[in-house]
């Protein structure tokens, strides 16, 4: 944690803002270049023969994702979905936590990808997809009952589709190692060293003290400050009486007294001090006056 201030100190000032803007518009250049011809991936992908031969821009040209016509609907929602993940992220990091998480995660599947080729003379294919699942699991970490629409009609919270999610990985490696072709174990690499980045930063970070035992003292304490400033909060309507609260959510009406698990935050957009859910915070319409 000491180590990231420090860091954020020296280089915060050169963070990319607003990232995931620039991270969908990678997925458009991936479905221009589709469109022109699929076979210019090639001189994209990660060879490290080739870049032994000269041709440096693959280090870089790698992350550009393959998006082909058929996919584009899927890939979209998708793009939209990271989108608005990551710009949470950034909202609750910072612009230089969120670049450092993300750009630390091409890091370690670089280098991964580098020592398999060192040691089996292959390079494995990787790109933001191997990146892009990794943001979805610092989201649920931090925001475990936001609410996901699948199909846009099955509510499910996020760190249930995060554990759904893990499972499918395990399940992907262990189809993998069992595979009899070598050339599929190796892609368990890009993989794990995904999940690595996530476990890392948790790890190395504030995010661990949320089972820590002084995160249950930092939470016994704000209930008790809840307590003695119910008379400066908002008031809401509870078995026939008027209770003052400390937040409430400006569309749904819902307060820390309906579940202590709920999150809210104010929205920059809105004119006024306007607080919202986590459910309803990216969904609500903006109050212009």
């Amino acid at each position: 944690m000491k180590f990231i201030n420090k860091l954020e100190r020296l280089f915060g000032r050169y963070a990319i803002h607003n990232l995931m803007k620039y991270v969908a518009i990678l997925y458009g250049i991936g479905f221009i270049i589709s469109m022109l011809s699929p076979n210019i991936y090639y001189f994209f992908s990660l060879d490290f023969q080739s870049i032994a031969k000269g041709q440096i821009w693959r280090l870089v040209t790698f992350i550009i994702p393959r998006v082909g016509m058929g996919d584009l609907l899927w890939v979209a929602i998708s793009v939209y979905v990271y989108y608005m993940i990551g710009n949470a992220l950034e909202r609750a990091w910072g612009a230089f936590r969120l670049n450092l998480y993300f750009f630390s995660g091409i890091l370690f599947n670089l280098i991964a990808a580098f020592i398999t080729y060192l040691i089996t003379g292959i390079s494995i294919p990787t790109s933001l997809e191997a990146i892009n699942p990794t943001l979805f699991f610092a989201f649920a970490a931090m925001y475990p009952n936001t609410q996901f629409y699948i199909y846009f009609l099955i509510p499910v919270k996020a760190k249930y589709l995060a554990w759904f999610q893990g499972a499918m990985y395990l399940f992907t490696i262990y189809s993998y190692l069992t595979h009899d072709n070598q050339y599929y174990k190796l892609l368990i690499i890009p993989i794990v060293a995904s999940m690595a980045n996530f476990l890392i930063f948790f790890f190395a970070t504030r995010n661990y003290n949320r089972i820590s035992p002084r995160e249950f003292q930092r939470k016994a304490k704000f209930h008790r400050q809840m307590q003695e400033a119910r008379n400066q909060g908002p008031v809401t309507q509870q078995n026939g009486r008027n209770v003052v609260t400390r937040h409430k959510c400006a569309v749904c009406g819902r307060t820390e007294l309906d579940d202590d698990q709920l999150e809210f935050r104010f929205c920059s957009k809105c004119d006024g001090n306007y607080e919202y859910c986590m459910e309803h915070l990216f969904t609500h319409e903006h109050v212009k006056k």
